[in-house]
C-alpha cells in the first residue's frame, strides 16, 4: 500500500512548476530551524492537504445565479483569503463551480467561466487540483435524466450523454486537473445502491461506465470513488465489496474517498472510521478524507451525512452561539479533531489525502445545514479567517 501511495505521488509531481514547489517545502522541512508553519508543510510526509475553495474567494462577484445552488456565499468578495488557502492547503477542490448543474447547464451548453478562474488561480499559486465531481445525482442539471417532453431518457441516451459529459470537461481540463471523483453518493447508509436518476436508468453498471469513460477520457489522472457516512460497517462493506470485483478485473480507480460532515458527540468516528480504512486497504486501495468539518451546534434531530435535500426549521435555541462559541465547546472541538488526527498518522501508509470542506466559518455551508441560517464553527479557521488554535495543536502533533 505504502508503495502504491508514494507511486501515486510520484506520478502527481511531473512538471516544472510542481517539480519547484515540492523542492522549496522539502527545504523548508529539512530544517530544523524553520519549523513547519502550515498544515501542509507539517503534514507533508504523511498524505497531501487540501480544501474546498468557492467562487468568492476566487474572484469577486456582485450576484448569484438564481438558478443554481450555492454555499459559502456569506460575501462575495472573499479574495483576501487566498493566500491564507494557499500557504496552509497544497491540494484545492471546486465547491461547486465544476458540478453539473454550473458547468452544463443545458445539454449542448457547457460554462467553464467559474471553473477555469478556479483552476488559474490554483495554478497561480503552485497548487494541485481535484475536480468535483463527474456524476453526482444531487446536483445534476434537470435536462439530463429527461427528453424534450420530459419523460425520463432510455439507457442509451443516458450513456451518451454521460459520455459526451465526462469526455467534454475531461479533455478541456487536460494538463490542468489532475484527479477527479467520479462517482459520488451511490450508496445509501444500509449499504443498497442509492435511487438516484442514474441508477434508476442504468441500473449500478452507470459506476464502472463512468469509470470507463473517465479512463478512456483522460488515463493520466487519478479517478476517485467519494460518499459520506462511510464511518457505517455496512456502508463500507457494500462500498469495497462492489469495487472488489471491478479491480480485479482492471476497473480504473485510485482511492475510496470518505466525506466526514461531523457531528460533535454523535458518533464514535475516531475507531469507526480507522475499521473503514483497513476495510478499504483490504482491496488495495487508499483512502481519502475528502470533506472534512465538525458542527458544533445542537442536532436534535440526530442528522447523519451529508444530504443536501434535508432541511429543517430554524429555532433560536437551536442556534445558542451567534455571540460566539464557548470555550468549553472550543475545547471539545479541539479534542476531537486532535484525536481523529491521531487515529490517521496511526494509519497514514493507507491515506492519500485529507481535504477539509470550506476554508473559514464563515462561508462553511454548515450554517446553513441542516438548518438554515445557524452560527456555525465547523471549520479550522474563525470568521476572519484567523487559524483557531486546533491549527497549531495539529501542527505539533508532527513537530
Amino acid at each position: 500500500m505504502k508503495n502504491f501511495i508514494n507511486h501515486l505521488h510520484n506520478n502527481i509531481y511531473k512538471n516544472k512548476k510542481t517539480s519547484v514547489f515540492v523542492a522549496a517545502v522539502a527545504l523548508v522541512c529539512a530544517s530544523c530551524s524553520n519549523p513547519a508553519t502550515s498544515l501542509q508543510e507539517a503534514y507533508s510526509d504523511y498524505w497531501r492537504m487540501g480544501v474546498s475553495v468557492n467562487q468568492w474567494e476566487v474572484r469577486s462577484e456582485d450576484f448569484l445565479k438564481p438558478t443554481v445552488t450555492y454555499s459559502g456565499a456569506s460575501s462575495l468578495d472573499q479574495t483576501a483569503d487566498y493566500p491564507i488557502i494557499a500557504q496552509q492547503f497544497g491540494w484545492v477542490v471546486p465547491e461547486n463551480c465544476m458540478k453539473c448543474e454550473v458547468i452544463h447547464p443545458e445539454e449542448y451548453v457547457y460554462d467553464f467561466k467559474l471553473a477555469d478562474e478556479f483552476v488559474e488561480k490554483a495554478q497561480e499559486n503552485h497548487q494541485h487540483v481535484v475536480g468535483h465531481s463527474l456524476i453526482l445525482h444531487a446536483q445534476s442539471a434537470p435536462w439530463f435524466f429527461v427528453d424534450e417532453d420530459g419523460n425520463q431518457v432510455s439507457a442509451e441516451v443516458l450513456k451518451k450523454r454521460m459520455r459526451d459529459h465526462i469526455f467534454t470537461i475531461l479533455d478541456h481540463f487536460r494538463g490542468k486537473v489532475e484527479a477527479w471523483d467520479v462517482v459520488n453518493e451511490a450508496f445509501l447508509d444500509d449499504g443498497t445502491m442509492r435511487p438516484t436518476p442514474f441508477y434508476e436508468i442504468l441500473g449500478e453498471e452507470y459506476i464502472p461506465l463512468a469509470f470507463q469513460y473517465a479512463h478512456e477520457a483522460d488515463s493520466t489522472i487519478e479517478l476517485y470513488y467519494n460518499d459520506y457516512t462511510m464511518y457505517k460497517p455496512e456502508k463500507v462493506k457494500a462500498v469495497t465489496d462492489f469495487f472488489r470485483p471491478l479491480i480485479a478485473q482492471g476497473m480504473p480507480i485510485h482511492a475510496i474517498g470518505m466525506q466526514g460532515h461531523f457531528f460533535l458527540g454523535a458518533e464514535d468516528y475516531v475507531n469507526l472510521f480507522e475499521r473503514a480504512i483497513q476495510e478499504i486497504a483490504s482491496i488495495g486501495l487508499p483512502s481519502q478524507f475528502t470533506e472534512l468539518d465538525l458542527s458544533v451546534l445542537p442536532n436534535p434531530y440526530a442528522v447523519q451525512g451529508a444530504n443536501v435535500s434535508t432541511n429543517f426549521q430554524y429555532t433560536p435555541e437551536l442556534d445558542p452561539y451567534t455571540d460566539g462559541l464557548p470555550a468549553e465547546q472550543q475545547k471539545k472541538a479541539d479534542d476531537f479533531w486532535i484525536d481523529f488526527f491521531k487515529m490517521l498518522i496511526r494509519n497514514k501508509e493507507h491515506i492519500l489525502r485529507v481535504n477539509f470542506w470550506c476554508f473559514n466559518d464563515a462561508n462553511s455551508w454548515r450554517n446553513d445545514w441542516p438548518i438554515k441560517g445557524r452560527t456555525e464553527y465547523a471549520t479550522l479557521f474563525d470568521r476572519e479567517s484567523h487559524p483557531k488554535p486546533t491549527v497549531q495543536k495539529l501542527i505539533d502533533l508532527v513537530k
